[in-house]
């Protein structure tokens, strides 16, 4: 079951929720300040050139889909199906050079793995990489644009990761497959790109 997040994203909030800002006791104030603000600004920047690349792939993803007549409501079960399997095949003839990296760049990578390792140190962080683990996915197989193992389940997105990831486009979700991150296109069960050895 998909956990959505609704309320708003704010980049500081994700900075705070990757461990990014910190308290300094034995530092001033102003030294503190002067010594944070250049990882900010570049984990600010990778945030954002991130964003800008998970919204070039949605303009594709809806350019693609509307060169496709949508099926009729009433109509086969199976239309539904093909519609699925038609969109994908002409995703992936427009990206037919993808591969890992494409939209979760290093720095982007980076930031992710902090945000959950803090995520995995906190009082209920055992049971968080618990859950996930335990879905039925780690031995899964599977590659970027590639569609989405048939039949197999998705795994479940605890809210508490959800706060702290930038908001995606609608019709784009993180997911894990064992210790390894997805950003998946649900219409066409693509796998848009991956993060391995995403956990701590």
């Amino acid at each position: 079951m998909t956990t959505t997040n609704t309320r708003p994203w704010v980049p500081w909030r994700f900075l705070l929720a990757a461990g990014l800002i910190v308290s300094a006791s034995v530092v001033s104030a102003a030294a503190g300040r002067t010594a944070q603000a250049p990882a900010v600004n570049a984990d600010a920047a990778a945030i954002a050139d991130f964003l800008k690349r998970v919204e070039a792939y949605a303009a594709l993803r809806q350019k693609v889909d509307g060169t496709l007549k949508e099926p009729a409501r009433d109509g086969r079960p199976e239309a539904f199906a093909d519609h699925e399997i038609e969109f994908a095949r002409l995703m992936q003839k427009e990206r037919p050079y993808a591969k890992a990296g494409d939209v979760f760049t290093k720095p982007m990578r980076n930031i992710i793995r902090r945000l959950l390792a803090g995520v995995f140190r906190g009082p209920a962080g055992r049971e968080i990489k618990k859950s996930i683990l335990d879905e039925e996915t780690r031995h899964l197989t599977f590659k970027v644009n590639a569609q989405y193992p048939e039949g197999a389940p998705l795994s479940t997105m605890p809210l508490q990761i959800l706060q702290g990831l930038p908001k995606l486009p609608e019709g784009l979700e993180y997911r894990f497959i064992g210790e390894r991150m997805i950003l998946l296109d649900s219409h066409a069960r693509l796998i848009i790109d991956v993060i391995d050895r995403v956990f701590p």
